[in-house]
């Protein structure tokens, strides 16, 4: 039998994921089985119509699990990327 290292911060894993929390339910899942989605997050200094404002942008990684997810549409969203990627 194959044991698959993993070696993340220092420490050896064998056979279990570090732990995530969904961000939107808030319950706890492996690493691995989540669904990693970055959202993006804008920030605007004044009123974004003048022209003189200055925007930040931060984009978040968050975590999903499977049924939050597929609630939300992140699966069709990801799936519409890949396709868009494949074509160019």
């Amino acid at each position: 039998m194959c044991f698959i290292n993993k070696l993340i911060k220092g420490v050896l894993l064998r056979g279990r994921e570090p732990l995530v929390t969904c961000d939107s339910c808030g319950r706890k899942i492996p690493r691995n089985k989540a669904v990693v989605y970055e959202k993006v997050i804008a920030i605007s200094t004044d009123d974004a119509r003048t022209p003189g404002a200055v925007k930040f942008f931060e984009k978040k990684k968050v975590y999903y699990c499977v049924s939050c997810a597929k609630h939300r549409g992140i699966f069709e969203k990801k799936k519409e990327a890949a396709i868009k990627a494949k074509r160019f």
